[in-house]
């Protein structure tokens, strides 16, 4: 088992600045073949509600300028980014830690550190996107071209924007302190 924190130890790397190829590069290297990753992640439903477990089945890239490849080209399928068996695993696990998990969601990734405006959120939640966070693209793509098994568990935080009832807006100190 080896642990990294894509954004450093202080937690001082924004998204946009991860090197994520070098990471995933570093984790093949040393003789990982899976990956499994968390991640933050603002609802865009109601009932997936902060302090919820939500295992990442697809994702909508709304990222550009972060770099998506090793190579110069390359083809890799994406119909399945997110490997059932390692779902399945997750979703079993949060189960018997009784922790409440919301199986195949769809996250959108932002580029960040900003988070969404209020007719972002409503556009994503119009998608049917059910979370929304800012690392799993390109982490998801990298690790498929390395032939690596990825696997994604998101905490809610909190309501992204669109939750107008919210007295919280979503902030760093909010999403920090959850």
């Amino acid at each position: 088992v080896m642990i990294m924190g894509r954004h450093g130890s202080k937690h001082d790397i924004n998204p946009s600045d991860v090197n994520y190829r070098a990471n995933l590069w570093t984790l093949r290297q040393l003789g990982a073949t899976h990956v499994l990753v968390t991640t933050a992640c603002g609802s865009l439903k109601l009932e997936l509600s902060p302090g919820d477990f939500a295992v990442v089945d697809q994702y909508i890239d709304r990222t550009c300028l972060r770099k998506r490849t090793f190579y110069k080209v390359s083809h890799i399928p994406q119909v399945r980014p997110f490997e059932p068996k390692v779902q399945q695993i997750l979703e079993e696990s949060c189960a018997e830690l009784g922790l409440k998990c919301h199986p195949k969601v769809t996250t959108v990734t932002i580029e960040g550190p900003r988070f969404s405006t209020l007719a972002e959120s409503r556009l994503y939640k119009s998608w049917g996107a059910d979370i929304v966070n800012m690392t799993t693209v390109p982490e998801a793509q990298l690790a498929a071209e390395l032939g690596l098994i990825y696997g994604a568990l998101a905490l809610v935080t909190d309501y992204d924007c669109w939750h107008e009832s919210d007295d919280e807006s979503v902030s760093v100190d909010l999403v920090m302190n959850r």
